[in-house]
């Protein structure tokens, strides 16, 4: 897998290559880009697909002692990889993950050229409430060592109300080993898993840096399930109405994890939001 340096570390990526649009894919906590195993292969004949493996604690290899890894710090590590791979006219797709919209935000967004919204954490979301109270754990001595083993009971991966409330489907075993792997294994990734953590920033500097979104006037395409258990569906009418050249699409029988339990139907969204050459 290749590899970039940036400030803040080592970010591996996959990148099908290809001349025809740029689509970059960010993926959600404890994940990497094994989150869009089923969507890349049905776009990459037609789209150059990329998706790098962000440190939210999956990643596998530690970051910088020193490297910023709040939400805006992460964000700024997407924008790293966008300039880093010199790349323009870009469509960032967020799943679960709402951080990178902080792009925008930072004035960072100078290569975005569309946006897709794809039932993440938006506003004061951050994390969203079922998560929180194991965002809480990593504050306490030992606490990330804790949370992760949780991660390998049944229970926690599995039921609705902890981990498994992100897929409807279900996510196999193997995948959630591959995720919790590198931070189980390793202090310096654990290190960073709670640097991100605990970096989220109070609910009124969420809200204002939401407010600056209006300022990006490319197209942006709001993609939300139904019946999202962590994103709240009226976030998706919200994040419509905050951009000023936006559109929504709202997929049923599927929750936040649209690209693993709906995703033929995610990428008929796409194809329709990012024409082709």
């Amino acid at each position: 897998m290749p590899r970039i340096d940036l400030p803040a570390g080592p970010v591996d990526y996959t990148d099908t290559g290809g001349d025809g649009p740029v689509l970059v894919f960010a993926h959600g906590l404890l994940m990497n880009e094994t989150l869009w195993r089923s969507v890349i292969p049905l776009l990459q004949r037609d789209y150059r697909c990329i998706a790098p493996t962000l440190p939210l604690g999956a990643h596998r290899t530690p970051m910088r002692p020193d490297a910023d890894l709040s939400q805006l710090g992460v964000a700024r590590i997407l924008a790293d990889v966008l300039d880093a791979l010199d790349l323009t006219d870009a469509t960032v797709i967020l799943n679960d993950w709402g951080g990178g919209q902080f792009l925008v935000s930072d004035g960072r967004a100078d290569r975005v050229g569309r946006l897709v919204l794809a039932s993440c954490e938006a506003f004061d979301n951050f994390p969203p409430r079922p998560a929180r109270p194991a965002v809480a754990l990593c504050r306490v001595p030992g606490g990330t060592r804790l949370f992760l083993g949780l991660l390998g009971t049944r229970v926690v991966r599995h039921d609705k109300r902890a981990w498994g409330g992100l897929s409807k489907a279900g996510i196999p075993d193997g995948v959630l080993d591959d995720w919790f792997a590198p931070a189980t294994r390793s202090a310096d990734i654990r290190r960073d898993l709670r640097k991100f953590c605990v970096g989220t920033p109070t609910r009124s500097t969420l809200l204002e840096w939401a407010s600056r979104l209006s300022t990006f006037d490319r197209p942006v395409l709001v993609v939300w399930a139904t019946e999202d258990r962590m994103m709240p569906p009226a976030h998706a009418q919200r994040l419509e109405q905050l951009f000023p050249n936006a559109r929504r699409v709202q997929i049923d029988d599927s929750w936040t994890l649209l690209p693993v339990d709906q995703p033929h139907r995610f990428v008929d969204a796409l194809r329709d939001f990012v024409p082709l050459a």
